[in-house]
Order: C-alpha cells, then structure tokens, then sequence
C-alpha cells in the first residue's frame, strides 16, 4: 500500500510547511532576540530548589466532610456537593458522618460501587461495603482516596433506596496533587 502521487505531494507540503514554521520561529523579530530554546522545552524550572516532584514541594492532603455541615443523609445532593468540593486529589481524605442507628434516624452506611452503570442505577449487588451503619458516628468514618481511578459512593441501606431516591450518591476522579509555585 503506497502513496499516490497526490498523497505524497500533500505530504511533502505539509513536512516543508512545517520544517519551515519550525525555522522561522527561532528567527530574530525585528528589534528582539531569537529565541533559542534548544529542544523546545524550558529547562529552567528541573533545578535542585524549583524541581515539582521533589517531596517536599507538594501540598499536604486534606479532609472533606462529605455533605459539610449537612453531614452523610438522606435527601441532600452530594453529586452537587462533590462538583463544589473538588477537585479531591490523592490522600486526601473522605470523611463520613452520620448518626448512629436509633429510634429516631434512619440507618445509613457507605458503599464503594464497582463501575459508572452501578453507580447510575444504584446497584449494589457487586459493591463493596466500606462503612457500617455504626461507624459514621462520633469522629465519622474515613476513606483515604488512594487511587487514580473514579470511586463511586453510595449509601447502602434499604435495598439502595436511599442511593435512588434520596441523592445519597456521589462520584469522584483523584488527580496527582499539584506544586507549589
């Protein structure tokens, strides 16, 4: 399978137009210097002091109450809470609280959904109970994001009735903790 030659003189044109944009962008302005930036990466930030990755030149993780002041219940918007809240990056932490069980609340738990189709229909048959119904009292339970991949949070109880209709669901992407600078 080769070129036609049509193909390849479009080809051509397109490799001498951009040879030639290359060329010119190095070339003096008049009255300013070239710019001569070797590869085209500035090296300047990669020293000793300034370097992004050393560790300790990254911000420390925090915690998030989950739903703030509203804490882990039903009927509250996390999906809008977690959109507010972000961005959540690695370590940082996730803190559930909820009452314990009584006679006047209702009964609340924490599960982590396996994929994006559970987490939209409230699924739990293949989700991962994380949190109790008894440990979201007190200090609260707390989930360390460790993981680049989404988590899926839900709240477990009554079949997934409160995930459905009671918005007791939220999702969220850690990123890399960004630098200082």
């Amino acid at each position: 399978m080769g070129f036609t030659s049509g193909q390849g003189v479009v080809t051509l044109l397109v490799l001498t137009a951009s040879l030639l944009a290359v060329g010119m962008a190095n070339r003096p302005i008049a009255g300013k210097p070239a710019n001569h930036w070797n590869s085209g990466f500035n090296h300047s930030i990669w020293g000793p002091r300034n370097n992004p990755f050393h560790p300790n030149n990254t911000r420390p993780p925090k915690k998030f109450i989950v739903g703030g002041s509203e804490r882990w219940r039903y009927g509250f918007n996390y999906t809008d809470w977690a959109l507010k809240n972000g961005p959540f990056y690695i370590n940082d932490t996730l803190v559930f609280k909820y009452d314990p069980p009584n006679s006047t609340t209702f009964p609340h738990s924490v599960y982590l959904l396996p994929n994006f189709g559970s987490f939209l229909t409230c699924d739990l048959s293949r989700a991962k109970q994380v949190a109790t119904v008894a440990q979201g009292g007190s200090k609260g339970f707390e989930f360390v994001l460790k993981n680049l991949w989404p988590h899926y949070f839900a709240c477990g109880e009554h079949n997934g009735l409160h995930c459905k209709e009671g918005m007791m669901k939220f999702s969220v992407m850690p990123l890399f903790r960004p630098c200082h600078g």
